[in-house]
């Protein structure tokens, strides 16, 4: 009797699992040094290999910084973003093997205090992130503020990589919350006083977002933030980690948002969307630019 496709394709991951080990294995315990230099291979090979993604970063480094960097400068930057990537994978191998404390000897955290002040008023932590930098070490480094960490995740299309994720997230005592059923497990985590954090930088379907300008051009933004925030009077807080070279990493923690005065769901998430173009401008190439951020259109494009 033949398998059921859907156990066959649990088997090939487990075998593609098991075959990949003993090279995660080996970039987990690389220097850093041959390790940075591994992780831009794969983004190379990446940048020859994945075409789609390639004319994706590119168009949208054209659409956010066209009138800033001129064609040679953005396909350069493209380019360094998937050596960013690789960069970043090969990294969080280490996070796989190595123990966190190692990992983060080489990370520096500016603003630290930011976060306990907020936490201090009791009412939980927002704290507003991308796909910038070293995201995966970013949860790591919630270590050094010395407060608990959930962080709102879409579990991955594959179950057996979902799992992998999960693991390297708990190694670093994260808590997941399932982006599916978000609300009442942020509200509860709040209520526990906890930091949560969410990365608001990808497209939002159109019932769960709004329009709102990022780097100059309506972006589909997820909702969710600015209402939790206004729902329970939590402070959000801007947190981002930019790699710095030679395997350090700083996480910048910002001044909290404060909300608009008339609790203006718009304008709170426009003011998130400010936060990340901000960090992003500080290092354009470490953000994710492959990712279909403008997919979504308004309605009005659409029949133009």
């Amino acid at each position: 009797m033949k398998p059921r496709p859907s156990t066959a394709r649990s088997i090939t991951e487990l075998a593609a699992v098991a075959a990949l080990y003993p090279i995660t294995w080996l970039f987990g315990h690389l220097p850093v040094g041959a390790g940075a230099w591994m992780g831009s291979r794969l983004g190379d090979l990446a940048w020859l290999l994945v075409p789609r993604r390639r004319a994706i970063a590119l168009a949208n480094l054209a659409r956010a910084l066209g009138g800033l960097h001129p064609a040679p400068e953005r396909h350069r930057l493209a380019r360094r973003s998937f050596q960013h990537l690789g960069m970043t994978f090969v990294e969080t191998c280490g996070l796989f093997f190595r123990p966190p404390a190692s990992i983060l000897a080489r990370v520096e955290m500016n603003g630290g205090e930011r976060l306990r002040e907020a936490a201090a008023q009791g009412k939980g932590v927002l704290v507003l992130t991308a796909h910038y930098g070293n995201w995966e070490l970013l949860g790591a480094a919630h270590l050094l503020s010395g407060l608990p960490l959930s962080v709102v995740a879409r579990p991955l299309d594959r179950p057996v990589l979902e799992r992998l994720a999960a693991r390297l997230r708990r190694r670093a005592g994260v808590e997941l919350i399932d982006k599916r059923h978000a609300v009442r497990d942020v509200l509860q985590a709040l209520r526990q006083g906890r930091m949560v954090g969410i990365l608001l930088d990808q497209n939002a379907a159109r019932s769960e977002g709004v329009f709102v300008p990022f780097f100059g051009v309506p972006a589909s933004t997820s909702k969710g933030l600015a209402l939790i925030a206004l729902r329970t009077r939590a402070p959000v807080v801007p947190v981002f980690i930019r790699r710095l070279g030679e395997g350090r990493h700083r996480v910048e923690v910002g001044v909290p948002l404060p909300p608009p005065g008339d609790d203006d769901v718009v304008a709170y998430t426009a003011a998130f969307n400010r936060a990340i173009e901000a960090a992003i401008h500080q290092a354009p190439e470490q953000w994710f630019w492959m990712h279909d951020r403008w997919r979504t259109r308004p309605r009005r494009e659409r029949t133009s």
